[in-house]
C-alpha cells in the first residue's frame, strides 16, 4: 500500500482550474482498482492518496499522471505503507468524515 503526500506549490485558483481533471484521473484509477482512499488536507495545502501496487515505482508512476503533478501544480512524496493491523472501524470513520 501507498500513500501519496500531495502539497500544493501552486496558488489554489490554479489547483481548482485542475481539480476536474484530478478527480476524473482519481476515479479512472479507483475504478481500475489503484486507489482505494483519497481526500484533501484540513487546512486546504494538499491532499492524500491511498494506493495499492506491486510496487513502489508503481505508484511514483501513478503519481506523476495526476493532473496537479503534470501541470507542476502539486509536489508529491509516495509513502510505502505496509499495515500491520486495520480495524474494521476504520472504514466507518472514513465514511463518516466524508
Amino acid at each position: 500500500m501507498f500513500i501519496c503526500n500531495l502539497t500544493y506549490i501552486k496558488p489554489i485558483e490554479v489547483i481548482d482550474s485542475l481539480l476536474d481533471a484530478h478527480v476524473a484521473w482519481i476515479k479512472a484509477n479507483h475504478a481500475a482498482g489503484h486507489i482505494v482512499a483519497w481526500g484533501r488536507k484540513v487546512p486546504r495545502e494538499g491532499g492524500m492518496i491511498w494506493m495499492v501496487g506491486p510496487d513502489k515505482a508503481f505508484a511514483e508512476a501513478l503519481a506523476a499522471q495526476d493532473p496537479f503533478i503534470v501541470e507542476g501544480a502539486a509536489k508529491v512524496e509516495v509513502i510505502e505503507f505496509a499495515p500491520g493491523h486495520i480495524d474494521p472501524e476504520f472504514v466507518k470513520l472514513a465514511m463518516g468524515a466524508m
